[in-house]
């Protein structure tokens, strides 16, 4: 009678309970909302200038809430997976696209290749297929790949990067930035580093516009066009988890407008967020 054989081990094993969980959108959406929330209170503490026993204390308990999560690399992890198609990701896709009905691909052959800053990124090769037009530089607070530059935008030097880029992205960036004033101040920031009618490329959770207590999206609309933002190209759905702009160069407003958003305006009641851009 001949032996039974021995059941092999496959060479990819069968992820483990915790690992298939995680994998599932609720969560991964779970995890990233969770990370935010308690990366934003820790930056309010880090700031209160009158810290004392209980700040201290409350941000040991921040610090072990984020280690017991996974730590930073965990919630990049998360992102990442946040960013596939199946997940609504893949924003650099609908750019892509818009640059190229823009014919930017073919000003690219005459001009040079378009330089990209792309602040935020979870993945080194986004634009690895247009590497013929585009030029990227892919930046994050905490670089994942040796090909990712680790940098805080808002340390970049603004003297050897005025007016540097074509292009920039900040995809689902805007909204991890912890204060309204930083945010307005990441949209001028950007303006001063983008060439004349350079491009900026903005993706947001579709509720950081349609149901937040102080932005709409005309209230977001004349915002960016106060900051010098025109903008050329939009796409949301009812019902979907993201907004998607992009924006042309443009002179900023300078007027009395500008005081419009530099304190938050409830603009809708009832239970909304609390997502908000300032000016300051």
């Amino acid at each position: 009678m001949p032996k039974a054989r021995k059941k092999k081990t496959p060479i990819v094993q069968k992820p483990t309970s915790d690992a298939a969980r995680s994998s599932k959108p609720e969560v991964t959406r779970s995890v990233i909302r969770e990370f935010h929330v308690l990366l934003k209170h820790q930056t309010q503490l880090q700031k209160n200038k009158a810290q004392n026993a209980a700040t201290a204390t409350e941000l040991d308990q921040i610090e072990k809430r984020i280690a017991e999560l996974g730590g930073l690399e965990r919630y990049q992890h998360m992102s990442a997976v946040g960013q596939k198609d199946d997940r609504g990701g893949g924003s650099h896709k609908i750019l892509i696209r818009w640059m190229k009905e823009l014919a930017l691909h073919k000003r690219a052959e005459e001009q040079g290749k378009l330089k990209l800053l792309e602040v935020g990124a979870l993945l080194a090769d986004n634009y690895q297929s247009c590497s013929s037009w585009i030029d990227c530089q892919p930046i994050d607070l905490n670089s994942r790949h040796p090909a990712i530059l680790q940098q805080d935008f808002f340390l970049i030097d603004q003297v050897t990067n005025h007016a540097k880029w074509s292009a920039i992205s900040l995809s689902l960036v805007l909204n991890f930035v912890p204060e309204p004033k930083d945010r307005g101040r990441m949209l001028r920031m950007a303006h001063s580093m983008l060439v004349p009618e350079g491009h900026l490329f903005v993706a947001l959770p579709l509720p950081c516009v349609s149901n937040s207590r102080y932005l709409t999206f005309e209230h977001f609309q004349y915002l960016m066009t106060v900051v010098g933002f025109k903008q050329i190209q939009s796409k949301w759905r009812e019902g979907g988890k993201m907004v998607y702009y992009l924006y042309q160069k443009q002179e900023p407003w300078v007027s009395h407008d500008r005081v419009l958003f530099s304190k938050k305006q409830e603009l809708r009641t009832g239970p909304r967020n609390n997502f908000a851009v300032l000016l300051a």
